[in-house]
């Protein structure tokens, strides 16, 4: 009997190779970060653990908020997990965020199309922007005699001038044979702004979306902080108030976790609108 002499390649050592490869790869990438969360956490268990200590360490932290952990969205009595108080913190900061880019591209394209008015207000902007965002809590309260809203307006006012400046800049930024050819196609002022305009100040107005979206996450937490009844700055210091350190921690987490993921999202979405040029 002849022996098989089929060259055909075997599909299941193909598909191996194939899932070893991929795993391979992404190693690479989750090992380090995986090392380095370790050392970190070692290091902090190492320091926290001397005599007179006053922070938990983490074996701890997870001990004592392990049904906050399991459970963020539990609910006894009053008391919300913290789940509910980042949702609360999270439509906060869609109202006043949302309200701050509608706005900011608006008047950054107005600015921005105007030489004289740009360098009119560009000293004013450069003043206001480098308030901070608890600077402006007070001056809220005075106008809405309320926390909800008042936390909303520190939300808008502190994220929406990254947003106008970077508009403004892009508009600065377009070139003039945009404009050029957009006199000789005598373009509408409608197809002008969405064919020419929009287009070209795409990636500094997604700059400005992005630094705005983290000082809105981080404004929306100092406020809750000092006024509030929800959101997860109250909730932060409601536990400091308790000397419940373990949960302070935890929030914190909540909290970097959080603003990343925002980030991200605006990030991703600048992938979907902006169009790189191929070359």
């Amino acid at each position: 009997m002849a022996p098989n002499t089929d060259s055909r390649p075997n599909l299941g050592n193909s598909a191996g190779k194939y899932l070893l490869e991929k795993l391979q790869q992404q190693s690479k990438n989750i090992v380090p970060p995986a090392i380095a969360l370790f050392l970190f956490l070692a290091a902090w268990q190492i320091l926290v653990s001397g005599p007179g200590a006053t922070l938990p360490g983490p074996i701890k932290v997870v001990a004592d908020t392990w049904d906050l952990i399991i459970n963020p969205f539990m609910e006894s009595g009053e008391d919300k997990g913290l789940g509910w108080q980042t949702l609360a913190s999270l439509q906060r900061v869609a109202i006043g965020y949302s309200l701050a880019a509608l706005i900011g591209i608006l008047v950054g394209v107005v600015i921005g199309a105007n030489n004289v008015l740009y360098k009119a207000v560009d000293p004013l902007f450069q003043v206001l922007r480098t308030v901070p965002p608890l600077a402006w809590l007070p001056i809220a309260l005075a106008i809405f005699q309320n926390s909800g809203p008042a936390g909303i307006f520190v939300i808008f006012i502190t994220a929406i001038w990254p947003i106008i400046f970077n508009t403004a800049v892009g508009v600065q930024q377009m070139p003039q044979d945009y404009k050029n050819v957009a006199r000789v196609l005598r373009l509408s002022r409608q197809k002008y702004f969405f064919k020419i305009l929009l287009p070209s100040i795409v990636p500094y107005m997604f700059s400005g979306l992005k630094i705005g979206i983290g000082l809105a996450w981080l404004a929306i937490v100092a406020a809750e902080m000092l006024r509030g009844d929800s959101g997860i700055g109250f909730f932060i210091w409601n536990s400091y108030n308790s000397s419940n350190n373990s949960e302070v921690i935890l929030a914190l987490v909540y909290i970097g976790v959080v603003g990343l993921l925002l980030d991200k999202l605006v990030g991703y979405i600048a992938t979907l609108v902006v169009q790189e040029d191929p070359k």
